[in-house]
């Protein structure tokens, strides 16, 4: 039944003709297919490979050296633990006080012994001052002799400005000359009638003589000669009257002017206000002069006053440096410190300790640690805290002096007493501070840090040969070379230690190899 359903007719094969031209380009695309596409794929496909495998090693890179970072193990530990011991001694915080004669001479007594407390102010020696008080007098004379000067010019000052003010001497001079004018026109007004009065007389002389001459013998000869002196005065008389009325002009015109003048000379006051000027300049210099003898005298003063050294603080006596006969060079500019220097002296309440800190120690010493002090001095242990490492270590000892502040330090504490100090563990700001642990310490070279305007950066290499700029954040410095980095780096970093001008951020470097001119210390 199945067999019988089945249409064989579906099997059989349609073997009509097709068309010639299908049947003409298949081959020909075949054939382009396996001739070009398909190497032309595999070659691209090789190259692809070939620039994915050498694409770092083509591209251009800046060659670089490297170091690791420096990491040193150290032990945290329960805050007031005991890290290690120093050797060390007493000294003055931050320095000794030198206390110089301010004056040059000879010193006469000392009035303080070594250890002696002193307040400020207190005299502490003395200097031979027979030359200083000498010249105090002598600025003092001086000074008055200023101060009369002064006030002499004050008072002719006052006197011209009088003169100006009230020109009493140039009114006097114009009233004499309006008076000597008005007497001479007074004389230029009588002149004609004494004029005609002198030709009066002048007339009846002439007529008394000719009557005389008239008369003959009657009249005696000496009264005729009489009268012919009194014609004689008379013409005398009239001449000269006659004569006076052109000199009287003249006068009256002089005088006139020398009214005017006068005038003027009121009106403008030129010499008066000259004096008046001179006079002031006068005040001005003279002013100079006695406050340049006050400045002398005051400095003399200065001077006999330094003549007694006293102390600049309070503090107890280091040490002496003079003894009575000894000059010293005050401050003149040719002197020297051990030339000016008379004692040494030091705040008690301000001591600090030089301890001598093994090398492989110094990782543990931090700024603001506390220090256990001892000395044979006090029964007691003095606080302490520690201020700075010194930037220079002792080749001979292999140590660094590490400066401790002495908290409190008691009375009997001096400088250059030998002393012990425990340095201790800080206080750890963690929950589990209360077990030692060990934790791991970065320290980079300090020319390897550079400042930018986000903070100190550092330049390292990673895994795909990568520069990266990486902001860091330090710590304290130490020996002055290496510098602690507190977070930014891991341990596994390689810092680039060569030149680094021009590098950026990402760029691919060539890592020749370890730098190790720097060194790991």
């Amino acid at each position: 039944m199945t067999n019988a359903q089945l249409d064989l007719s579906q099997l059989a094969l349609d073997r009509s003709p097709r068309d010639e031209s299908n049947r003409k380009s298949r081959p020909l695309r075949r054939k382009w297919i396996t001739r070009y596409v398909v190497p032309g794929g595999i070659l691209l496909g090789f190259a692809v490979l070939i620039v994915a495998a050498l694409g770092k090693s083509i591209l251009p890179k800046k060659s670089v050296r490297v170091i690791p970072v420096i990491v040193k193990r150290a032990s945290v530990q329960q805050s007031g633990t005991p890290l290690f011991q120093a050797a060390g001694w007493i000294e003055p915080r931050p320095t000794a006080i030198n206390v110089p004669a301010l004056a040059p001479g000879v010193i006469e007594e000392l009035l303080v012994v070594e250890g002696q407390a002193v307040q400020k102010g207190d005299p502490i020696a003395r200097l031979i001052s027979i030359d200083a008080e000498i010249a105090v007098k002598q600025a003092a004379a001086n000074l008055k002799t200023a101060e009369g000067q002064w006030k002499r010019a004050c008072a002719e000052r006052l006197a011209a400005r009088q003169r100006v003010e009230h020109p009493v001497h140039l009114q006097v001079q114009l009233a004499d000359a309006k008076s000597l004018l008005a007497k001479t026109e007074t004389q230029w007004a009588d002149l004609p009638f004494q004029i005609e009065a002198a030709e009066a007389n002048l007339k009846y002389a002439k007529k008394s003589v000719e009557g005389k001459r008239a008369a003959g013998r009657a009249i005696a000869g000496v009264v005729l000669r009489k009268a012919e002196a009194e014609l004689v005065a008379a013409d005398a008389k009239l001449r000269e009257l006659k004569k006076r009325q052109p000199s009287l002009k003249r006068e009256i015109a002089a005088l006139q002017e020398k009214v005017t003048a006068v005038e003027l000379q009121l009106k403008l006051l030129i010499e008066e206000k000259r004096q008046l000027a001179e006079a002031e300049a006068k005040v001005q210099s003279t002013a100079a002069l006695r406050d340049a003898a006050k400045l002398k005298l005051q400095k003399a003063e200065l001077e006999l006053e330094r003549n007694t050294i006293r102390a600049p603080v309070d503090g107890r006596i280091l040490r002496l440096l003079a003894a009575p006969g000894m000059r010293v060079m005050g401050l003149e500019t040719r002197a020297n410190q051990d030339s000016s220097s008379v004692v040494q002296m030091y705040d008690p309440s301000r001591l600090q300790v030089r301890a001598d800190v093994r090398l492989e120690d110094v990782p543990l010493v931090q700024q603001g640690q506390p220090v256990e002090i001892k000395t044979a001095s006090s029964e007691r242990t003095i606080k302490g805290r520690v201020l700075q490492p010194n930037s220079t270590a002792n080749i001979q000892k292999n140590t660094l002096e590490v400066k401790v502040e002495v908290i409190d330090p008691p009375d009997t504490v001096r400088p250059e007493m030998l002393v012990t100090a425990t340095f201790l563990a800080r206080k750890v700001a963690k929950s589990d501070s209360s077990k030692a642990s060990e934790t791991e310490r970065i320290f980079v070279p300090k020319q390897l840090i550079q400042s930018s305007d986000s903070g100190s950066v550092v330049w390292v290499v990673d895994a795909n040969n990568r520069a990266k700029k990486i902001r860091v954040t330090i710590g304290q410095v130490i020996n002055g070379e290496l510098v602690e980095v507190v977070s930014g780096l891991q341990v596994t970093d390689k810092l680039i230690a060569s030149d680094v001008d021009g590098l950026r951020d990402g760029a691919l470097v060539d890592v020749q190899g370890d730098d190790r001119a720097l060194g790991i210390k």
